[in-house]
C-alpha cells in the first residue's frame, strides 16, 4: 500500500528534527571541547616585588696630591716626599696600602708682555704634577673620618685634595638572585588573590623575566630605565621585580 501523500511532510520534518538535534549536539560538544581549551590556555600577567635593605661593605676614598716646581726635577722630587708623608699618613691610620695612578705633568704658563712691540706671550714658568690615589676598605665607618685628619698633610705642605667617597655593596650579584625567588614568589601570592576573585586557581608559571633592579639610599623607592646604583649611601634599599606568566584553571 503506498504512504498517502499527506504524511509525507510529517516524515520530513521528523527527519529534520532529528538532524537539528544531532546538530546541536556536535555543536555542544564542539564547543565544550574549546571552551575546555581556552579554559586550559589562559593565563594571567603579574609584576611581583621584593625589598631588601643592606649596608655597604666597601669603600672607596678617592684623593690627590700636587707639586709645583720651577723646574721638572724639582717637581718630581718634591712629588716624591709629599708622596712619602701620604703613605705615612695612611699607614699610621691602618691603612695597608693605597693605590696611586701615573703622575700628570702640567706646564705652568704665564702671560709676559714685549715692552718692544707691545705683544703678550705665554711663557712657562714651572710644572706641576699630580697624584691621584684611592684607598679601599671594609671599616666604611672609620675610612670616610680620616677626610677630616687629612688637614694634617697640609700642615705638612702637601697639597692633598679629598676628593669623596663611593660606598659599595659587592654582594648585590647574589642578592638579586635571592631577590628573584622572592620576587617571584610575591607575584604568586598576588596571582593567587587575582584569580580567587573569579573562582580560579592558578595553575603553572609559564615564565618570568627579571626587571631592572634599584639599588637606593636607604627607604628610596627612586626608579630610572636604566637601574640606579647608588653610591652615596653606606645604608641602601635594593628593590627587585619580575614580570611572571602563569596558567589558569
Amino acid at each position: 500500500m503506498n504512504t498517502p501523500p499527506a504524511s509525507r511532510p510529517h516524515l520530513f520534518g521528523l527527519l529534520a528534527g532529528l538532524a537539528l538535534a544531532s546538530g546541536l549536539v556536535f555543536t555542544a560538544l564542539v564547543l565544550a571541547n574549546a571552551w575546555t581549551r581556552i579554559a586550559e590556555s589562559q593565563v594571567i600577567n603579574v609584576t611581583g616585588s621584593a625589598r631588601k635593605n643592606v649596608r655597604s661593605d666597601l669603600v672607596v676614598w678617592r684623593s690627590s696630591f700636587s707639586a709645583e716646581a720651577p723646574t721638572l726635577i724639582e717637581a718630581q722630587q718634591k712629588l716624591r716626599a709629599d708622596h712619602a708623608k701620604v703613605a705615612a699618613f695612611f699607614t699610621n691610620r691602618g691603612i695597608d696600602g693605597f693605590t696611586a695612578s701615573p703622575v700628570q705633568i702640567t706646564e705652568l704658563t704665564a702671560r709676559q708682555r714685549n715692552e718692544d712691540d707691545d705683544t703678550v706671550t705665554k711663557v712657562r714658568v714651572g710644572y706641576r704634577l699630580t697624584q691621584f690615589v684611592e684607598v679601599h676598605s671594609d671599616d666604611v665607618e672609620r675610612v670616610p673620618r680620616l677626610a677630616n685628619d687629612s688637614s694634617e698633610l697640609l700642615q705638612q705642605g702637601v697639597a692633598f685634595v679629598s676628593g669623596g667617597f663611593d660606598f659599595i655593596y659587592t654582594k648585590a650579584g647574589e642578592a638579586k638572585v635571592e631577590m628573584m625567588a622572592e620576587a617571584t614568589k610575591d607575584a604568586r601570592t598576588r596571582a593567587e588573590q587575582i584569580a580567587s576573585q573569579g573562582n580560579r586557581r592558578i595553575k603553572s608559571l609559564l615564565n618570568a623575566r627579571m626587571g631592572v633592579v634599584q639599588i637606593n639610599p636607604l627607604y628610596s623607592s627612586s626608579t630610572s630605565w636604566e637601574g640606579n646604583n647608588d653610591t652615596t649611601a653606606v645604608e641602601k634599599t635594593i628593590i627587585a621585580t619580575v614580570t611572571t606568566t602563569f596558567a589558569m584553571r
